[in-house]
């Protein structure tokens, strides 16, 4: 469900203010960057989303210039969304704005050629520099993301390097959050939006890659990775 679109009329008379599309699953995250920014004198907040599903629809609507876009949102993934839209909105472009600072998640940033990569504890008056940097055509990462990227690219690293046994795709983690929760293969498809034979392939190589032989182990798992959170009793 697509959950605001406002100023719809504005960048019709201002071409120079930028244009952004927030994607959040947290309304609380969303009003307060939305603030942040609507108290910048060049910045204009077109349209929200709270899933990247809605993200996408609302980029090939609006084309906006940026696009604001947490990652572990419900349904589709964030990384397919920023892919898609990449191809099909050329002007637009991608910053993940995210507390996640996983090297699969960063890797997978760069795969679908994001033009950012900001940490939600990011200063506001850095973060508006970043974004208007990314505007002007640059790239800006957040410096503990950078030190990851330059660290991959030095000369011993290699593009194609062998995923550990231990790592999983954002997707996997997904799927393994959802299974441990205790939902079934069928309703964790229906959850992110893919068939069950998809989930079953990710279920079946997050359990290779660790080594899991039973829904018992999975859950043991997936909290030790925090992927799943252990209820706290009053």
């Amino acid at each position: 469900m697509v959950l605001a679109t406002t100023n719809g009329s504005f960048h019709a008379e201002s071409g120079e203010r930028i244009r952004c599309l927030l994607a959040d699953d947290h309304e609380l995250v969303r009003y307060g960057v939305r603030r942040l920014l609507e108290d910048a004198p060049d910045f204009d907040v077109v349209a929200e989303a709270g899933d990247a599903a809605d993200a996408l629809k609302l980029a090939l609507e609006c084309q906006p210039d940026l696009v604001l876009l947490d990652i572990g949102m419900p349904g589709m993934s964030s990384f397919e969304a920023c892919k898609l839209m990449r191809e099909h909105c050329p002007a637009t472009r991608v910053v993940f704005l995210t507390m996640h600072e996983e090297k699969d998640y960063v890797q997978q940033a760069l795969r679908c050629r994001a033009s950012g990569y900001l940490l939600k504890d990011t200063p506001t008056p850095i973060l508006l520099r970043a974004l208007r940097d990314v505007r002007r055509g640059q790239r800006s990462w957040s410096p503990s993301i950078l030190n990851q990227i330059q660290s991959d690219s030095k000369p011993e690293s290699t593009v194609h390097v062998p995923m550990r046994r231990s790592t999983l795709t954002l997707r996997e983690r997904e799927v393994m959050k959802l299974l441990a929760e205790g939902l079934t293969v069928r309703q964790a498809a229906s959850t992110l939006g893919v068939s069950a034979k998809t989930v079953e392939a990710h279920k079946f190589n997050l359990m290779r890659k660790l080594d899991i032989h039973n829904k018992a182990q999975l859950v043991t798992v997936a909290i030790q990775k925090k992927i799943l959170s252990v209820p706290v009793s009053n």
